[in-house]
């Protein structure tokens, strides 16, 4: 297990539990308690938990936790959904993707398809994103035609966000957003831990025609603090094979038509 790993399991630990000692880490996680230390105290440096003697407390009671540290989280799943929600897009559209490691399987499914990088007229894909390692991984592996909003950048998402952003969201149209949420619920729709993230992903919903959530099974049924759009906005949901049947049904009551990857 890496440290970014770690780190994310760690915190996982503390959300559930509020507080978890060096010598119950150390055996969780099968390191050594000297490497358990140094963990606590490079996130506490980073003030993400809070130091105790001999162990640590959470600060809080969800974390957003940088990007570059969830990447190992879920990955197979997050990959097969990746690879399920690429499969909706049509060459010439106009896609709209937002940030988060889900998303970024997207982008990277999208890049390697033949189809979507012919550049024949009207084949060309063009992509609307304010994440900017989206628009990395996409402008040095493909030819698509890749359109950035302005804004502020938040380093733990890259996301831009901001009313430079949203000015430009306000005049374009997208054929579908692919959308990563950091928790879906039947009842209050999706939602990011951030509000800024959240307003900029509500203008990608008001400006798409179609609107595809991408989230693993462990944001299914979950909440946040910032609302993006209720459920009725939304028309389909892209999840993996881990989702409880009776969570996927009740999607599916609502009106949303599920993919399982």
């Amino acid at each position: 297990m890496d440290r970014y790993a770690r780190w994310n399991a760690l915190l996982e630990l503390l959300a559930e539990n509020g507080r978890v000692s060096v010598e119950d880490a150390s055996e969780r996680l099968a390191v050594s308690q000297a490497t358990i230390r140094r963990d606590f105290d490079q996130l506490a440096q980073q003030q993400m938990i809070t130091r105790t003697r001999g162990g640590a407390v959470a600060n809080g009671v969800s974390y957003d936790l940088p990007l570059r540290y969830k990447s190992a989280k879920h990955s197979a799943e997050k990959q097969r959904i990746g690879e399920a929600a690429a499969g909706l897009v049509t060459p010439g559209t106009v896609v709209g993707l937002n940030g988060g490691t889900t998303v970024t399987e997207v982008a990277r499914a999208l890049a390697v398809r033949p189809d979507l990088n012919a550049g024949g007229e009207g084949s060309q894909l063009t992509v609307v994103t304010n994440a900017l390692n989206i628009a990395n991984e996409l402008l040095v592996r493909s030819r698509m035609k890749i359109v950035v909003a302005g804004g502020v950048v938040r380093p733990q998402s890259f996301e831009v966000v901001g009313p430079l952003g949203g000015a430009l969201l306000k005049e374009v149209t997208l054929d579908i957003v692919l959308l990563g949420v950091d928790a879906l619920d039947v009842e209050l729709g999706a939602a990011s831990h951030h509000e800024g993230e959240a307003a900029m992903n509500s203008l990608m919903v008001a400006r798409a025609k179609r609107v595809v959530v991408i989230a693993d099974s462990s944001k299914l049924g979950g909440h946040a603090f910032a609302r993006i759009c209720p459920i009725t906005k939304i028309e389909t949901l892209v999840t993996d094979s881990g989702a409880p049947p009776a969570t996927v049904a009740a999607f599916r009551e609502a009106g949303v038509h599920v993919i399982t990857a």
